[in-house]
């Protein structure tokens, strides 16, 4: 497997990265509605079930019906997802598979069968279970979801952020260590905090915005306000907890990924006391190696960077020219100054962990014993830059900066807007002016796209900022590859993207129609 890569065809690499690129961000337009909508369900029926006031069992309802259509889709976009780690990405599924595996089948037995199980009970069984089993249910459901999110999160931040396992020299496999290492991961714990937030500020803002559609069409007014004083309070909560979980992702980016942090900030030359940049734009002529201007119209808050990324006002954050050329100090995981290497010495570096290996292996079936543990030792002694033997420059280890920094500030900017935006459909309600106020019911309906835009922004950080590693430091996407034929992932691209389209095209026909007919009137 490990001899071959080089011969890897570009054109199937960067299809097979199109394809599950494509894949991924149509499957995430479902998700997040869905982990924030079921919780919205959930509170709705608790009051419900508390007051007994069939306004509020009516409310349950027709979010549940939206919540319907929406699960089903993403279950069906979920799976493809799934099965092309096995037909695209299997040099990626052998050589982690034994630690990848392990979460992604957590996430089937446990949380995919607590949401089938309990789902049928929560839209089939109104009449046939107590209210109190048909709310534990719902909120099971609910839990069921997140769940899913889970354990999917755990495996993806260790993709970021490799931990937990040891590599196999004789089956040249990473194998699981200690699964806690994995699964509480400082990197698995801030991703799953950040993305589930996230989530919920999207379904509290799409539960706002076809409720103001109600207002302005002067329909269903007591089932619309109640809706926005449960959505605006859970966004606005889950908002400012998106704040709070974004700094914690930043600080880790910052120790673990500072590549990424660099694109993020359009940062090509280091600084101590390093500023936030608040506003700016990119000067498409820069490079590592020029001495263009970066930022155009540039505003930054003073050392806020070095305060978030190392929680000192006055730390060095190195830029992507430091990282790719080293010699700037940092200070590891055990507390030690170190001098950083250069990309060109950790690309000699993992090279000769690859060289170790193979001549490992070669002793091996000589069963030439000092042979082995000479390069045992050898490859051990490179293995934290095995990956890096797979590149050939060192500029290989930029990722498109462009790309990563403007989906981080239209990220970071929508948020904050979603923060205002809560605090001011809540004055209004409180003043029980909203239904009045035409241009704020507008708003409301033009925001509902914005955090998808916003959730899609999040992603295309954390993946394209991570490029070209699939494994952070010891897989890149160019080795990951199953050996196929590019025009098989050209032609299931154009497939996915058709069959993709429709159902995204359908869901929102189906949720339109579903929006325009309302919630059933009528008593129990």
């Amino acid at each position: 497997m490990i001899e071959n890569i080089m011969l890897t065809d570009l054109s199937l690499v960067n299809w097979s990265r199109g394809q599950f690129a494509l894949t991924a961000m149509y499957h995430y337009m479902f998700v997040p509605l869905t982990m924030g909508l079921a919780f919205l369900m959930a509170i709705m029926e608790s009051f419900y079930v508390k007051t007994g006031n069939p306004e509020w069992k009516r409310m349950t309802k027709f979010w549940m019906t939206l919540f319907g259509i929406n699960f089903a889709i993403g279950v069906a976009t979920g799976l493809i997802l799934e099965f092309e780690f096995g037909t695209n990405w299997s040099r990626y599924s052998w050589f982690v598979g034994d630690i990848f595996g392990a979460p992604l089948a957590i996430e089937g037995i446990m949380a995919f069968f607590l949401e089938s199980t309990f789902i049928a009970v929560m839209f089939f069984g109104w009449k046939k279970v107590s209210k109190k089993f048909h709310l534990l249910s719902t909120w099971l459901v609910a839990v069921g979801a997140n769940l899913s999110a889970l354990w999917i999160l755990v495996a993806n931040a260790w993709m970021q952020y490799p931990t937990g396992m040891n590599f196999n020299p004789d089956t040249a496999r990473n194998e699981m260590l200690n699964f806690w290492d994995v699964f509480l991961s400082p990197v698995a714990v801030n991703k799953f905090l950040h993305t589930i937030t996230s989530a919920y500020v999207l379904s509290a803002l799409f539960v706002i915005g076809v409720s103001a559609w109600f207002l302005m069409k002067k329909r269903h007014y007591a089932f619309a306000k109640k809706s926005m004083v449960i959505a605006a309070t859970f966004g606005l909560i889950s908002g400012f907890y998106l704040i709070f979980t974004g700094d914690g992702s930043a600080y880790q980016v910052a120790q673990k990924q500072p590549m990424k942090l660099a694109a993020m900030e359009g940062m090509y030359d280091g600084q101590e006391g390093a500023g936030l940049l608040v506003f700016g734009a990119l000067n498409p002529d820069k490079e590592w190696d020029n001495d263009e201007k970066t930022i155009y119209g540039k505003i930054e808050i003073p050392k806020l960077l070095s305060i978030l990324g190392y929680r000192d006002q006055d730390a060095f954050v190195p830029g992507v020219t430091d990282l790719v050329e080293g010699g700037y100090e940092y200070t590891d995981d055990k507390g030690n100054t170190q001098v950083a290497l250069s990309a060109e010495e950790k690309i000699k570096r993992g090279r000769i962990a690859r060289t170790a290996l193979g001549d490992y292996k070669e002793a091996k079936k000589i069963e030439d014993e000092q042979a082995m543990e000479e390069n045992l030792e050898i490859f051990r002694a490179n293995f934290q830059y095995f990956g890096y033997g797979f590149l050939n420059e060192p500029d290989d280890i930029i990722p498109n900066v462009p790309l990563t920094f403007y989906s981080f500030h239209i990220m970071v900017g929508l948020g904050f807007y979603f923060l205002l935006f809560f605090v001011l459909v809540l004055f209004f309600l409180y003043k029980n002016t909203l239904h009045k106020k035409r241009w704020m019911l507008w708003l409301a309906i033009i925001t509902i796209p914005l955090p998808y835009i916003a959730s899609q922004a999040g992603w295309i950080v954390a993946e394209v900022g991570r490029q070209p590693w699939v494994i952070q430091d010891l897989m890149p996407t160019v080795a990951a590859v199953s050996r196929i034929d590019a025009t098989t992932v050209q032609i299931t691209f154009w497939m996915f993207a058709a069959i993709f389209t429709a159902l995204i095209i359908a869901e929102i026909s189906i949720l339109t129609r579903q929006i325009k007919n309302g919630p059933k009137t009528g008593g129990e």
